[in-house]
């Protein structure tokens, strides 16, 4: 069918064409006065302005997938049993996943537990029945990378694979093990020898990699934004190129031994947008290294810090938008957060949820069929391009550090110069979850009090004493310790023993919802040693018009830490408050704290005689809304706190629960 003309769609000339002016114009009418960067421009934890309205763009040439078609839907093996985790693996493959990320223990995305795999039979049983020659393995970060690196190699070999039949990603990552865990065993140059005689032996027997994983989710989970995730990621990736090519690797050679592993978050548009932003950036770093740009091999993983404990099949919806965002944004390969991780290991129900959130995006809404469907999207091209800018400047701040005879990231970490950097941007995030600026659905706000537990695994998780190696590294060849391995060898026999090192600020994994299911779970312990939840007494103003939005608003905060705030129809009477009514009712709730729900105007007229009604009856009373004139004459009455939106809703919690608790 060839394109429609003009004359083909008259109704297309029907309505004159508005320009940007006028719809500032017509905007401004509906503002009345208000202002206008206040009400509809927002900014990003980067500082990036959220424009109401973008401009058509016009699409540039950007670097895409190495592979077109679908993501590679992906999987975690982290049952520390190896039969249960072949079970579970099996089950995954069988429903449509084709990639296996091996969380081994140790690993911190294995969130303590992690399949215990200290040979290569404990490896093998935990894999018995899956054919490694047709998924693709990922291997997740771990403090023992290289000895796990080598487990893998050793099983392809004892099963009698061609290694170039496989596709595998080591997930090499001593720099990120140093941000997660605060330490190394050996120096960096030790690390980099390492890495690239231990990157030479896989490569020796037709492993094609890649090799080393610059891995984002650190950073992310201590509290990064946007441009300081990416700003890391390319400082990392600088990092192993210049060790790799200081030990002998060409430099082509050793930017096709790196992959990437971001974070896709529940901000559609900031991750669609940096995902295209990190493609970009990696084509920079390789044009200023003087290489022809490839494109990143890049794997995605849902947000760990959005999850939730509380409600949790609202993390259902999360991944879904998280899901969404990476496969548009152009991931690789995709690992979903079961909605169940947060409390646990999860089960099959849960992996297969998580399965198949990736499933439904790509058979049935076909996002892959598209190479890049925000191209052109005015909003999409701004964003990326901001967070291009942004991400290079983090990226100079870090390669400006040094520390003793290290430099770039590495030296960043081991001064503190990161820990610092993401602490200032943690603590701003911090506030606006308690302010509750930034809502975290069926936590902060919308909490469910009569939630249904979810089933998680009973696995415990697992407790691994730490080893130290007793041989020196260069007196293992890489070569040897894989047919050491591959001949029944075990994990503690080949760590080498620690080397120097080097010490760093460890970064800390926190999710949003962490003070608020504390908050929480107090309150459910109160409630489960009385045998009935701790209440407030909802003292409502008028009629149901007059103080439903205050109630619903102080009902929806104090159920947020637990605390029960019934509704009812009211004390309204004839235009005026039964005030006698609202006492009893108070007396007969059992309640200690007493919160004030009305209008304004029944706030002048009835708030100062209600309050001392209540405060004669012994309640500790508060105020939804802000008090203005009112507020001496409603502290003299006995009013003691007020609530309102953009209050610190953690502060608040607390100070309830002190009084209804005590």
């Amino acid at each position: 069918m060839g394109s429609a003309s003009a004359a083909d769609l008259p109704y297309l000339d029907a309505f004159p064409q508005p320009d940007l002016g006028q719809w500032h114009a017509a905007v401004e009418k509906v503002l009345k006065g208000a202002d206008f960067e206040k009400r509809l421009v927002g900014k990003t934890a980067d500082g990036i302005r959220i424009e109401p309205l973008y401009p058509a763009a016009t699409p540039v040439q950007r670097p895409r997938r190495a592979e077109a078609g679908r993501w590679h839907v992906a999987t975690r093996l982290d049952h520390p049993d190896a039969a249960q985790a072949q079970k579970l693996a099996l089950a995954d493959l069988e429903g449509g996943a084709d990639c296996l990320v091996l969380s081994l223990a140790g690993a911190p995305a294995a969130r303590g537990y992690g399949l215990v795999a200290d040979d290569v039979a404990a490896l093998d049983r935990a894999l018995d029945g899956v054919m490694l020659d047709l998924i693709r393995l990922k291997l997740d970060p771990a403090p023992e990378g290289r000895i796990n690196a080598l487990l893998l190699a050793a099983l392809v070999e004892k099963r009698g694979l061609a290694a170039d039949s496989t596709a595998i990603d080591f997930g090499l990552d001593a720099i990120g093990s140093l941000a997660r865990s605060g330490e190394l065993a050996a120096s960096w140059s030790e690390v980099g020898r390492r890495l690239a005689e231990t990157i030479a032996a896989l490569k020796a027997r037709g492993f094609a990699g890649p090799f080393v994983t610059v891995d984002t989710r650190p950073y992310h989970e201590a509290g990064a934004s946007e441009a300081q995730e990416l700003g890391a990621a390319m400082a990392t990736a600088i990092a192993y190129l210049r060790t790799l090519e200081a030990n002998g690797m060409a430099p082509a050679e050793a930017r096709d031994a790196i992959s990437f592993t971001l974070v896709a978050d529940t901000d559609e548009f900031l991750t669609i947008a940096k995902f295209r932003a990190a493609r970009l950036l990696w084509q920079r770093v390789q044009e200023a290294c003087g290489l022809e740009a490839k494109p990143m091999r890049l794997h995605a993983e849902t947000a760990w810090r959005s999850l939730t404990k509380r409600d949790p099949h609202v993390n259902l919806l999360r991944g879904t938008i998280a899901t969404f965002s990476a496969g548009i944004g152009g991931a690789d390969s995709l690992t979903v957060q079961p909605f169940t991780a947060a409390l646990g290991l999860p089960d099959a129900f849960a992996r297969r949820i998580a399965r198949n959130t990736q499933l439904v995006l790509l058979e049935e809404a076909n996002l892959w069929r598209v190479a890049d469907p925000a191209a052109g999207a005015g909003g999409f091209e701004a964003l990326t391009r901001a967070l291009c800018d942004q991400a290079w400047s983090k990226l100079q701040d870090l390669e400006r550090e040094t520390h003793e005879d290290l430099t770039g990231i590495v030296a960043a970490l081991a001064n503190g110069h990161v820990a610092a950097g993401l602490a200032r941007q943690r603590e701003i995030r911090l506030k606006a979850l308690a302010t509750r600026r930034e809502p975290i659905t069926g936590t902060s706000e919308f909490p469910n009090l009569a939630e249904v537990p979810v089933v998680v695994l009973s696995a415990a998780p697992v407790q691994r004493a730490r080893v130290k190696g007793q041989h020196k590294a260069s007196d293992q060849t890489q070569a040897g310790l894989i047919d050491a391995l591959a001949g029944g060898g075990q994990r503690a026999e080949i760590l080498a023993a620690p080397e120097g090192g080097i010490h760093s600020p460890p970064l800390p994994s926190i999710r949003s919802a962490e003070a608020f299911e504390a908050l929480r779970d107090k309150a459910d312990a109160a409630a489960a040693e009385r045998g009935k939840r701790p209440q407030v007494f909802l003292a409502t103003l008028g009629s149901i018009a007059d103080f439903t939005a205050r109630a619903g608003f102080a009902r929806n905060l104090f159920e947020a830490g637990g605390l029960a705030a019934p509704g009812h129809d009211g004390f309204g009477g004839h235009g005026a408050t039964d005030i006698p009514a609202l006492v009893a009712a108070y007396k007969a709730s059992g309640a200690r704290l007493a919160c004030l729900c009305g209008s304004d105007a029944g706030y002048a007229a009835e708030a100062v005689p209600v309050a001392q009604a209540l405060a004669a009856a012994g309640a500790t009373i508060w105020l939804a809304g802000r008090p203005g004139d009112l507020e001496a004459a409603l502290n003299n009455a006995g009013v003691t706190s007020f609530i309102q939106a953009g209050g610190d809703a953690i502060a608040a919690l607390e100070a309830a629960q002190q009084i209804v608790l005590a």
